[in-house]
């Protein structure tokens, strides 16, 4: 009887002192705020990966989604700790600015021109997105811009300017859907019009879609994701320390794994590269 009670002693001993270097190991503040773009949760992507977070850290991780536009404004107003976005020049404004305490690139992706697979522009035969655009404007095809100054909206605006091609509420084949990238792409299925899409999103949703992908070809179209630490000189209540432990597990070698490996059991390609 003794023995036993010894030893139901040395275990409650070792199950508090396991109690107590948890509670000296969780952090101060648990609540991460990330602010983050569209793509990456319509994927499913930060889903998969947030309850991994969760457990391995003790943080919390409260996720808004929004364009790259709007998830940045989050960070300037000191309404996010960290930023998973894709906008490189808004990233380096944000950064020179004081609000970011670095730009951080690991993962990429690539934007493709979606549409009816009749293809009535005939871009499929385009040599890159330039010249695909110009060939949708001439004929006047209908086109679905997301129209929120996410990355994508910035990276589709970089192409017209390329193509040396100025659209906006004139011209009725031009519609600014002011909205995410899957509702867009909606959008742009219900009315059987060309769209410019993060490859990601459009896999994870063509199930249910009666476009396809018409060009994914050029330089003008690698999409690069990038993490940053909101800088609490600007914002005091910044955690820094939950982003920093954000940043650390995003960048790690298991979750980079992760990530090259999302997606292929579905889709049979991943659906983000690891780099930059």
């Amino acid at each position: 009887m003794k023995r036993i009670l010894c030893i139901a002693l040395v275990l409650t001993m070792f199950l508090m002192l396991g109690a107590t270097n948890a509670l000296a190991e969780a952090p101060e503040n648990k609540v991460i705020r990330c602010s983050t773009t569209t793509s990456v949760n319509d994927t499913g992507l930060l889903p998969f990966l947030q309850p991994d977070f969760e457990a391995l850290t003790g943080y919390e991780l409260i996720v808004v989604s929004n364009g790259s536009g709007a998830a940045i404004k989050l960070g300037e107003s000191g309404d996010a700790d960290v930023l998973l976005v894709h906008s490189k020049a808004a990233e380096e404004d944000f950064v020179a600015n004081g609000y970011g305490v670095a730009r951080i690139s690991f993962m990429y992706n690539f934007f493709v021109i979606v549409g009816p697979q009749s293809d009535p522009a005939g871009i499929a035969e385009c040599e890159n997105a330039t010249e695909a655009f110009a060939a949708i404007a001439d004929s006047k095809c209908l086109f679905v811009s997301r129209g929120d100054e996410s990355g994508t909206h910035t990276a589709e605006k970089k192409i017209w300017a390329a193509a040396e091609i100025e659209v906006g509420e004139a011209d009725e084949w031009y519609i600014s859907a002011g909205a995410g990238m899957g509702a867009s792409l909606n959008q742009a299925n219900e009315r059987e019009a060309y769209i410019l899409c993060d490859k990601a999103t459009f896999l994870s949703m063509q199930d249910n879609l009666e476009l396809g992908i018409l060009l994914e070809k050029g330089d003008d179209m690698k999409n690069i994701y990038s993490l940053i630490a909101c800088n609490p000189d600007k914002n005091p209540e910044v955690n820094s320390e939950g982003a920093q432990a954000f940043i650390d597990y995003m960048t790690s070698q298991d979750t980079l794994e992760k990530i090259a490996n999302f997606g292929k059991d579905t889709y049979g390609q991943t659906l983000f590269y690891v780099g930059n």
